[in-house]
């Protein structure tokens, strides 16, 4: 869900290891993180009673060694929403280019950068892991450094329209929902064309066919994301990758979200632009196969055992 519809993709050799895993996190989620859903509501829902407010709604953006693109589009975007009582908070994974000069550059209080200090390759060595997982810890903190009661997730490559932010608050207030999201245009080999949402029922992510999955409620890409803050003790699993099926970070939370009974709407208004880096042609994980050599050397981790 960098761009949610390239497939959670089945894992057709998956060891005794990573199945006991995924199914320890499975479990774990399923009894967890409904009981923490309730408690959080118990404690956070009356912060989101008054309409009239223009609360505070943290943008959360993950990025590693790519700078110049980064502020490009998603620094540019998230600064120049029409709603302005934002906080862009960019976490680096470890960033060892002139990521941190540039933004110090960018004159606007509402930015705020952190590095993490370290970086650790936690799972297998090839380009579908890195995709499936690879922003899921300097995201998490992200999240974690959030002062906001909404948070927005922004991948650093991508861009919103003008009114993302105040379209989507309005949406969510409206219906009362804790998690929204909506359509996306995306572009591969020239050719745009509108993303929709998937139902969260839908065979594409529960692998059988559902009488009333169009019931259950749809669910877009990562950069059209928009929820409350306390849902954010929900945080990406960096253990997806070993699941044999809907095995990438950002699928595998919007599950676990609908799973836990947050109330998710879905704004059927175009809010962001999936569009491929400077000298590519497509996206998504399409994009990495294609530049899989520059990509592996990009995101290069020392050896380490799983």
């Amino acid at each position: 869900m960098g761009e949610l519809m390239s497939k959670g993709l089945r894992q057709n050799n998956q060891s005794t290891k990573d199945q006991i895993i995924a199914k320890l996190h499975e479990v774990y989620y399923s009894i967890v993180e409904p009981t923490r859903l309730k408690i959080e509501r118990l404690r956070s829902e009356h912060l989101y009673k008054n309409h009239n407010e223009k609360p505070l709604v943290s943008i959360c953006v993950p990025t590693y060694n790519r700078a110049d693109i980064l502020i490009e589009r998603a620094v540019k975007t998230a600064l120049s929403q029409s709603y302005k009582n934002i906080e862009l908070i960019i976490v680096g994974d470890h960033c060892t280019d002139n990521t941190a000069e540039l933004l110090s550059k960018v004159q606007d209080p509402r930015l705020r950068f952190y590095n993490l200090p370290t970086r650790h390759r936690k799972y297998p060595k090839n380009i579908e892991n890195h995709w499936f997982v690879g922003g899921a810890v300097p995201t998490n903190e992200a999240m974690r450094l959030a002062n906001g009661t909404w948070i927005a997730r922004l991948d650093d490559d991508d861009t919103w329209t003008d009114d993302h932010i105040e379209k989507l608050l309005h949406f969510a207030l409206k219906g009362d929902y804790e998690f929204v999201s909506g359509l996306y245009a995306e572009e591969r080999f020239g050719v745009r064309k509108v993303v929709d949402g998937v139902h969260a029922l839908d065979e594409y992510f529960t692998r059988s066919k559902k009488e009333n999955y169009k019931n259950s409620p749809k669910i877009g890409g990562v950069s059209t994301w928009l929820k409350r803050t306390y849902l954010r003790f929900m945080e990406y699993n960096i253990d997806c990758w070993r699941k044999d099926w809907n095995r990438v970070w950002d699928i595998d939370l919007a599950l676990r979200i609908y799973d836990s009974g947050a109330r998710i709407g879905f704004c059927d208004e175009v809010l962001a632009y999936v569009l491929p880096r400077p000298g590519e042609t497509s996206v998504g994980l399409e994009a990495y196969k294609l530049t899989e050599k520059e990509k592996m050397d990009h995101y290069a981790f020392g050896d380490q055992r799983i």
